[in-house]
């Protein structure tokens, strides 16, 4: 009779144990986040490596040789059009303004001598005093003494010339470069003195491939001069946004890429001729599919993630991503609407695992 009851209690306990371990193996199941995938309408933004430049920074030269006397500005000033910048020593170049000033003096002098000689010889010619030729030989000279006056005037605006090339001022306003001369040096004809920089509005100079040139003139059909924006060097974002202006005619042959102009206004002289930064240009994408990046792992040279069946076991599944937007991929093929894919712990995964998935929002995800 008692082993009859030992027997008896040892199945009831028995029976007991083993329905708990089914419910602790239920309820030990780990908890994984899990995105469920579907179609949305996105903007992608892409950054391309731009130069920029000022709209307008020209090289200021001497254009005659002579010692710089003085220098009026200093660099990095901003200066106003025909505002004086440096002035040469002027001697020479006024001793020789003189000079051919005193030779078309001369010269004018001369040709009305040989005027007063002409009308003195035809006077003569009239009455046969004289020959005809003698005529002729005195309207010769008149035509020498004009072409002396003509030569003497052209002299006289060179010198003038040379003489105001010794007053260096500046072709616009803008900001002054570099001053790689001091006071006192000997300045050749054609040496560089500084340049200076139009800054109120700058070109951003990028290239961008054939496929991104044709998306861009699909999506800019209705508007010609499409929006961009700048990311300076230190990564902050330029407060004022530029407008594409021009399209190079030509591609790359060794890049096959093709390069764009776009125009930033620069009213606080924050960008300077020279500087770099990168072009962020944005792109409409409908019914797109997009996928953290964080659910993504890379084994064998291939993109995976994990998906939910319907009994929550975890398979995994291979991808193609496409461009990258902050911290998700676009996925080009592979998956589709509506599948579950595991977002956070997929180092923790193995192939049919049982989890138990929390839904999370994409949205909360690219908020991050």
């Amino acid at each position: 009779m008692r082993t009859t009851t030992v027997i008896l209690m040892s199945i009831a306990l028995g029976g007991c144990i083993t329905k708990g371990e089914k419910n602790n193996t239920k309820d030990n199941l780990n908890t994984y986040p899990v995105v469920q995938l579907a179609l949305t309408d996105t903007i992608l933004h892409k950054n391309y490596v731009a130069d920029i430049e000022a709209v307008r920074n020209v090289e200021i030269r001497a254009r005659v040789n002579g010692f710089l006397n003085k220098i009026y500005v200093d660099e990095g000033q901003h200066v106003q059009q025909g505002q004086l910048l440096f002035s040469l020593n002027d001697e020479e170049f006024r001793a020789e303004l003189a000079r051919a000033k005193a030779a078309f003096s001369s010269a004018i002098a001369d040709a009305k001598t040989a005027q007063l000689e002409q009308s003195r010889v035809q006077l003569l010619v009239d009455k046969k005093v004289i020959a005809k030729t003698e005529l002729e030989v005195a309207s010769a000279k008149v035509a020498a003494a004009n072409a002396r006056v003509e030569e003497a005037r052209s002299a006289e605006t060179n010198a003038a010339t040379r003489l105001a090339y010794t007053s260096i001022r500046a072709p616009f306003t803008g900001y002054i470069d570099r001053l790689p001369s001091k006071a006192g040096s000997l300045i050749a004809e054609g040496a560089l003195l500084t340049s200076v920089s139009d800054i109120q509005d700058m070109y951003a100079y990028f290239n961008v491939s054939e496929t991104e040139y044709l998306q861009h003139k699909r999506s800019a059909q209705d508007n010609q001069h499409a929006e961009v924006e700048l990311v300076l060097a230190d990564g902050s974002l330029y407060p004022y946004k530029g407008k594409i202006e021009t399209i190079e005619s030509e591609f790359e042959e060794s890049t096959g890429s093709i390069a764009f102009r776009a125009k930033f206004p620069n009213p606080k002289a924050l960008l300077k001729h020279g500087a770099s930064g990168k072009i962020q240009l944005a792109a409409d994408l409908d019914s797109t599919m997009l996928i953290p990046q964080k659910a993504v792992f890379e084994m064998q040279d291939k993109n995976y993630v994990f998906l939910l069946d319907a009994n929550n076991h975890v398979k995994m599944k291979s991808f193609s991503p496409g461009p990258r937007m902050a911290n998700c991929y676009i996925v080009q093929a592979g998956l589709k609407p509506g599948d579950r894919v595991v977002y956070e712990g997929v180092r923790n995964l193995r192939e049919g695992m049982q989890i138990n998935p929390t839904v999370i929002s994409l949205d909360s995800i690219r908020a991050l």
